[in-house]
């Protein structure tokens, strides 16, 4: 029963801090914040959650393998948005200049692709720090 007050705190509050990180994420074009913030505050979720119960435990919920996966999904998903202003014939990377739709300035979806560019950079900045952290503990063992 070794930290018992710590754990049941950090199970209550990480369901939140997690949600908070997704937040920055998809909110990241509306207010300060984005991608990079999201993605550090959604990797520290799974780090805390990882030095608290043990990273044993953590590869139960998230193995090692899955997120090199969502590493790698992260920037393929980041270079495929990116190719979407190419192939319809505008620079890389290139939004409402390659006629994407915009949308109503203020809402969710106003910014055509950048809400998915920031979807994927954050999963590539969360899976990092993850994985990164991983690496230091086994360097540590």
């Amino acid at each position: 029963m070794r930290d018992f007050v710590l754990k049941r705190m950090i199970a209550l509050v990480l369901p939140f801090v997690t949600m908070l990180g997704l937040y920055v994420i998809f909110h990241g074009h509306l207010s300060p914040g984005g991608s990079f913030s999201g993605g550090i505050i959604t990797g520290l979720s799974i780090i805390a959650f990882n030095l608290v119960f043990g990273t044993e435990r953590g590869e139960e919920k998230i193995s090692e393998r899955l997120m090199a996966l969502i590493e790698s999904f992260g920037a393929l998903w980041y270079g495929a948005m990116g190719l979407v202003g190419i192939l319809r014939g505008a620079s890389f990377l290139m939004n409402k200049g390659a006629g994407v739709p915009v949308g109503q300035p203020g809402s969710l979806y106003s910014g055509g692709l950048i809400l998915l560019i920031t979807l994927g950079v954050g999963l590539k900045v969360a899976s990092t720090m993850v994985t990164l952290f991983l690496e230091l503990m086994e360097e540590e063992d």
